[in-house]
């Protein structure tokens, strides 16, 4: 990128260049011709003898001159101002590809790498089954683990294809009136059971919204998801929802490390994790946040995030209430 760069500015340095130097070069001729149709018409009219005459010729040649030189001005601005603009499009142009691509690398090595684990997980645990006699307790451990990785892959797998379809817009949301206060309990309920956290919930009961109720509680999991991934095990993930006139507020507080401002902007951009992905110890592939995010704006809400006291962070999701 740095000799990519480089060169760039070398290339356009010596664009600009040549535009001044045939900029000169035009102002140089144009005074070479005001010089010889000075000399011409030294020699046509005597300005001695016809003085008036002599003076409005030479206001006319100075006229022409200093069209010339507007003319000249002008056109080589407008045409420097036209080889900023290119330069700048095509730099940036540029710049966004190599920062996709290295998205799009870090993807891959974290979707290899969020599909090698629960998979080695699975086989792991099977084998495990297979080779040893072990008591009903210990059976039903593995068993739980082989499940818990099952929904793992579920989730990767639905996020990719959520996001396929609708940045193809192939899918077609199914929508219709359910009660977000009964998704937003069974989505604890399901949580609370899988992972060693604790949640605790504040749910206002009697919420109705409007919209794919698949395509919502992708989002809300994925919110939940990205909480557990950043919170210590045994600390708290709060699940609230509240009404407030026509709108329904569902917030999700974490107890983990935060979001520093700066990355507040960026979080919800599709591929976006910060770090390097061969040496980041959180899992992730970067499209949940994005997913969700599109998601919540597709049912006309907005999502947000800010910092959760004394650490963590709070993601709110606002919803249109069914009417």
């Amino acid at each position: 990128m740095r000799i990519f760069t480089s060169i760039y500015i070398l290339i356009l340095a010596y664009i600009i260049a040549a535009l001044v130097f045939w900029e000169l070069q035009l102002q140089k001729q144009s005074g070479r011709i005001y010089a010889q149709e000075v000399i011409t018409l030294r020699g046509q009219v005597d300005s001695t003898a016809f003085p008036d005459v002599y003076r409005n010729e030479m206001s006319v040649l100075t006229e022409k001159l200093n069209a010339r030189t507007t003319q000249y001005v002008s056109e080589g601005s407008i045409f420097l101002l036209v080889i900023l603009i290119g330069a700048a499009v095509v730099y940036g142009s540029f710049n966004r590809r190599i920062m996709l691509s290295r998205q799009q690398n870090n993807f891959m090595l974290a979707v290899t790498h969020e599909l090698k684990s629960p998979v080695a997980a699975i086989k792991l645990n099977l084998q495990t089954l297979e080779k040893h006699r072990l008591d009903e307790d210990k059976r039903k451990l593995l068993i739980d683990r082989c499940i818990n990785e099952s929904d793992r892959l579920n989730d990767l797998c639905n996020n990719m294809l959520f996001t396929s379809r609708i940045e193809g817009r192939q899918y077609k949301p199914t929508k219709e009136v359910f009660s977000l206060s009964e998704m937003a309990e069974e989505i604890v309920s399901e949580y609370a059971g899988r992972y060693s956290r604790n949640f605790e919930e504040d749910i206002e009961t009697g919420c109705n919204v409007y919209g794919d109720i698949n395509m919502l509680k992708i989002a809300i999991n994925n919110i939940i998801e990205n909480a557990i991934k950043y919170t210590p095990p045994n600390s708290t993930i709060a699940l609230k929802l509240t009404i407030n006139q026509k709108t329904a507020t569902l917030s999700i507080a974490d107890q983990g490390q935060g979001i520093p401002d700066t990355e507040k902007k960026r979080i919800f951009e599709k591929f976006y994790r910060t770090g390097n992905e061969e040496s980041r110890k959180t899992k992730g592939t970067g499209l949940g946040l994005y997913l969700g995010s599109k998601i919540i704006a597709q049912h006309k809400g907005k999502m947000t995030v800010k910092d959760n006291v004394p650490t963590g962070a709070i993601f709110e999701i606002q919803l249109p209430l069914a009417t």
